[in-house]
């Protein structure tokens, strides 16, 4: 990556890292840091997590651009005070709510997020789970396991399989719209809920735009991209979830606390539907939580977002976009405080 020219007057803008010391080792490995250091003048480490003390508060007082990540401590008006130089925070994941007070947007100080890059992967595993899930893969390799290869395709019921199967969207969000686009090419029928979202845009989506009632009755498969927000919590009801089609398929990889979780295991107690979910409340389930009992629920360890080589991608358009702002060019991916309403 080349540095952008940079249209500002002055030296490159000074900038420091705020995250954990193991978010930034996974996420920021040394080429990336060479590539953030050929854009600014990059501070060198160790990391900020910690903005009470008198190393980051002489850091703070020089630095214009915040790279935040996993574990950046709150930006609250008390550290502003400190930052009087702070002009930008661009944030290697997706979610700003952690960290981004409403201090931040008071002082006019521009945020960007990763959210676009982190959507890739998990989109990707949606799309794996929903054909996978149509296939009934890991039920027929457990059977295939135990009967040690005795098996005949021609016995395949007719319910399995993805040709013509309905998918269900639960939200147009920047994740949800990366998979409705990934599943373009298959033949499966795509339905849409979100009440921010036109008819004619649904159309231009691709996708048939439905009440919430009808997406959970009508789909073979629901997948869940909503938001955590007051209004969501608990969305995916006791009653969607009884209203879903017998052998129907939950997936969810927005938060578990979106779906009525106890409501969730005495419907798969009984049967009726399968669940793939990469998040639960709480994301990490104790040990004697029912569902872990739950064998048509397949439970996974938060992995649909970036992870391993996929933090690169992370890196990359946090480089970039420092670069464009150094450039004077303005975010690609900004973060706007008008739509936090809507973003998880």
């Amino acid at each position: 990556m080349t540095a952008a020219p940079d249209a500002r007057s002055g030296p490159r803008p000074r900038t420091a890292l705020a995250m954990s010391a193991q978010a930034a080792a996974a996420v920021l490995r040394p080429p990336a840091l060479a590539e953030l250091a050929a854009v600014c003048d990059l501070v060198p480490p160790p990391v900020l997590d910690d903005f009470t003390t008198e190393r980051a508060h002489a850091v703070l007082a020089e630095t214009e651009v915040l790279v935040t990540g996993w574990g950046c401590p709150r930006l609250e008006a008390s550290v502003l005070a400190r930052a009087g130089r702070l002009r930008a925070v661009v944030h290697t994941a997706g979610s700003v709510r952690g960290h981004v007070t409403d201090a931040c947007w008071e002082r006019g100080i521009e945020v960007s997020s990763a959210a676009a890059a982190n959507a890739v992967p998990v989109a990707e595993y949606t799309v794996a789970m929903i054909l996978l899930s149509g296939k009934r893969a890991l039920e027929r390799a457990h059977s295939y396991r135990s009967e040690r290869g005795r098996t005949d395709p021609l016995h395949t019921p007719p319910a399995v399989g993805n040709y013509g199967r309905t998918v269900g969207i639960l939200s147009a969000s920047l994740i949800g719209r990366r998979v409705i686009e990934l599943l373009r090419p298959y033949d499966l029928r795509v339905l849409l809920h979100d009440p921010y979202v036109s008819a004619g845009e649904a159309a231009e989506l691709g996708v048939r735009q439905v009440g919430l009632q009808e997406l959970f009755a009508e789909c073979d498969t629901v997948s869940v991209h909503t938001p955590l927000l007051p209004a969501t919590r608990g969305l995916v009801s006791g009653e969607l979830l009884a209203a879903m089609r017998p052998d129907a398929v939950l997936v969810n990889t927005a938060r578990g606390a979106v779906v009525d979780q106890d409501a969730l295991v005495q419907v798969l107690r009984k049967g009726r539907i399968r669940a793939v979910l990469d998040v639960t409340d709480p994301d990490v389930l104790p040990p004697g939580h029912p569902l872990w009992d739950c064998e048509n629920a397949l439970i996974t360890p938060h992995l649909a977002g970036s992870q391993g080589n996929e933090w690169q991608r992370l890196a990359d358009l946090a480089v970039g976009e420092v670069a464009r702002w150094a450039a004077g060019d303005g975010f690609a991916h900004p973060v706007r405080r008008e739509r936090l309403a809507f973003l998880a």
